[in-house]
């Protein structure tokens, strides 16, 4: 007995391909990979830049500023202000720029779809 794979179709409703192709649903994407590809590479370059400083500067990242405190460990702790500034700047874009096109489409969606469009959700 073999148990054959559903095809494409069969496992998705066609709404979705319809709210694929439309121009809200390509304006989406574009404004998600505008902030979020930019944001994922100076991120990674800033964290590499650390990285590299800590391997092969090491006398400077030794430097004290104030006391025992050097520049390494104010590199390490503004990475945590990096990280939280980063979600506190994706949040306010994405409430601004994306909330509202994802609220159209989900909105199309249920319109296209009926009444029961609220399966899987929880």
């Amino acid at each position: 007995m073999t148990i054959e794979a559903p095809d494409q179709a069969a496992r998705h409703d066609p709404v979705y391909d319809r709210l694929h192709e439309t121009s809200e649903y390509t304006e989406l994407r574009k404004r998600y990979r505008g902030f979020v590809i930019p944001a994922t590479a100076a991120f990674l370059a800033w964290y590499l830049l650390y990285v590299v400083m800590s391997n092969w500067a090491g006398g400077f990242m030794a430097t004290q500023v104030i006391g025992n405190i050097n520049v390494a460990l104010i590199f390490g702790l503004l990475q945590f202000v990096t990280t939280f500034g980063l979600a506190y700047t994706y949040s306010r874009y994405s409430n601004a720029k994306l909330d509202p096109l994802a609220r159209n489409l989900e909105q199309a969606y249920r319109d296209q779809a009926g009444t029961d469009a609220k399966r899987g959700q929880a």
